[in-house]
Formats: C-alpha cells, structure tokens, sequence
C-alpha cells in the first residue's frame, strides 16, 4: 500500500531525528550521532522482521536509509532550532508510533502471524527503535516509566485487527488504527495519565 510506505518512511526519518536528537544532548560524536538516529529508526521494525524470519526492510529498500540519513543530517544541522521545536517533535513522534504499529500488524499478517502475535509485532515496530536508543543511552526506556506509550501501541493495533472483519478500505482502516495510538498517547501527555502501578491496584483491594 503506497500510502503506507510512505508513511513508514516518514516515520523512519522522524525516529532517526530524535535517536540523534537524543545522542546530541549527550555530547557524542559524529558517528555515536548517526549510529543513535539508525539505531533508532530500525530498531523496531528489525525485531519485528526478525520474529516473522524475513530479511529487515531496510535491507531491501534502500529509501529507508536514504529516510535515516535526511532525519540524522537534520539533527546535526539544525541541532538548537530542532530543540526549540520539542513539541512538535513528540506529536511527530505519536503520530510516528501510530503508524508504525499499524505498518508492523499489516506485515505480520501478510507473513501469516495469528491475529494476537500481530498485534504484538505492531507494538514491537512501534516501541522497541526507542527503547533500543534508551538502554544504549543509559536511560530507563520511555515503555517502562508510568507514561501510556506501549499500550497505545496495542489498543491500534487491536483496532486495527477488529477493522479488517469490517467492509472498510485498507487505507481507512490503517488510518483509523493509527488515530487511535495517536489521539491516546497525545491525550495521556496531555492530562498527564498513566495507568495505575501493580502496588496501587493491590492497595486498592
């Protein structure tokens, strides 16, 4: 599906931007840079690749690299102004993870995952790319601090799941999936939601 692609492609050039975004803040070199923004932009969608035992797309697309190396060059040349610009680049970033769990349970299903492993996959292509670039950067990955991220993953891709039972367009329903993960991450930032912590639901008992 071309729209899709590019969308995935576009998501990949946002995921290199802030991987480097993320290395820039930490005084790393050129190289740690660049390695950061593609660790970060393939990250995901590899291990999912992986699981359904074909060869990452990367490696038979070479758009995806060409997407890497625009998103890193921006960070690097416009570093201080891209700063400045950190709102933009979350809802860049949730409008991204929507996607790409969208693009990750499509792809699973063509491979003939069951429908709940494809689900999983999706929020694999989605989360795994960040939390890769926090492990390296020695920080505690965004899915495991009290924020709705992964879960936001899963409830569009579920959607997506459930869509593919009605008569609406593949496009419709990919877009649908991917309003989902984005109108629930933009919503738990912007209210500050989480979902409660295992201490609390047993308090609450």
């Amino acid at each position: 599906m071309d729209f899709i692609y590019y969308i995935d492609l576009l998501g990949t050039m946002v995921f290199a931007i802030s991987g480097a975004m993320a290395a820039n803040r930490m005084n790393i070199d050129v190289f740690g840079v660049a390695f950061m923004g593609y660790v970060t932009a393939i990250g995901g969608g590899s291990i999912r690749d992986l699981f359904l035992n074909i060869r990452p797309a990367w490696e038979e697309d070479a758009n995806y690299l060409i997407a890497i190396f625009i998103g890193v060059s921006l960070s690097i040349l416009l570093n201080k102004k891209l700063d400045s610009f950190a709102r933009t680049l979350f809802l860049l970033d949730a409008l991204g993870i929507g996607f790409f769990a969208v693009v990750g349970v499509e792809k699973s299903l063509v491979y003939e995952s069951s429908e709940i492993a494809a689900v999983i996959l999706g929020m694999f292509s989605a989360c795994m790319g960040g939390v890769i670039r926090d492990v390296l950067m020695n920080v505690t990955p965004l899915i495991l601090r009290k924020e709705i991220y992964a879960s936001a993953c899963l409830a569009g891709a579920i959607t997506y799941v459930l869509l593919t039972y009605t008569p609406l367009a593949d496009g419709l329903i990919a877009i649908i999936g991917a309003t989902v993960v984005f109108a629930i991450r933009f919503l738990s930032v912007r209210y500050n939601l989480s979902l409660p912590s295992v201490p609390s639901i047993i308090e609450e008992k």
